[in-house]
């Protein structure tokens, strides 16, 4: 690796990791950075689901204090969680390198149209009512609730940008208010389907190794300073920015897959 390409691939996992800690999408940059780099879109895809994943635990520990907080929840979503991200990344490692490149670029659109509709989706979110307890869900809504997160995990090990929006939404629509211990729930969760899609992928030898490790020491910082400093950043801005990125790699993605 050349040094622009190690800054580079060191800048994108940083980045990736403080996104991912404020709202997520990450994927939206260190995919883009890998596959620009020459590397293979599906290699990429896994060399970027794994150092995220791993990444993942400075995120964990910069929640600490809200992880009892969520517990509750945790024993409720995790099965469908694991579940949807294996089956997502078997559909990936089975899917032929052309239709995947093909799909890329509506992947990265459709991820950051995710992102345009944020607002909208978690508006719930910005109610100043901090809910002390998770809040009593009927039924119904956490049926609904349990069979979209496992169609998100799906997604989550497929490609993954954009699933912690969803994610969002979902907690939103079940009465979560609280966005802190909303993103706790959802960096626990996320991380579980990159990690089950990470371990398919390092199983069928879908791992770049040198790439993945330098990536993970970037995310690593960089999910942790997101997650302790994620009070005093304005998502607003955060998420204007991850727009206009958005938009610039899904025009060069059209380009370059075309």
């Amino acid at each position: 690796m050349s040094p622009v390409e190690i800054a580079s691939l060191l800048t994108a996992s940083f980045a990736a990791g403080v996104i991912n800690a404020v709202a997520g999408g990450g994927t939206l940059v260190t995919f883009p950075v890998l596959v620009l780099f020459g590397m293979n879109p599906v290699i990429a895809n896994a060399t970027s689901t794994l150092s995220l994943a791993v990444g993942t635990a400075g995120s964990v520990y910069g929640f600490r204090d809200r992880l009892q907080e969520v517990k509750p929840w945790l024993a409720t979503f995790i099965p469908v969680s694991l579940l949807g991200g294996w089956l997502g990344s078997v559909l990936l490692t089975h899917a032929s390198e052309e239709m995947f490149s093909k799909l890329v670029p509506y992947l990265v659109l459709f991820s950051t149209l995710l992102f345009m509709l944020q607002g909208v989706l978690t508006r719930k979110n910005t109610d100043p009512v901090q809910d002390v307890h998770p809040p009593k869900t009927r039924k119904v809504h956490l049926i609904t609730a349990l069979i979209f997160q496992f169609f998100v995990s799906i997604y989550g090990g497929y490609f993954g940008a954009g699933i912690g929006i969803l994610m969002l939404a979902s907690l939103g629509f079940m009465g979560f208010s609280d966005i802190h211990r909303m993103n706790t729930l959802k960096t626990v969760l996320g991380s579980l389907i990159n990690l089950i899609a990470a371990i398919w992928f390092t199983l069928s030898g879908l791992i770049n190794w040198p790439h993945m490790v330098l990536m993970t020491l970037g995310a690593i910082l960089g999910y942790y300073l997101g997650s302790t400093y994620s009070q005093r950043l304005s998502q607003k801005m955060v998420r204007q920015v991850i727009m206009v990125i958005g938009l610039i790699i899904t025009v060069v993605m059209f380009w370059k897959f075309r």
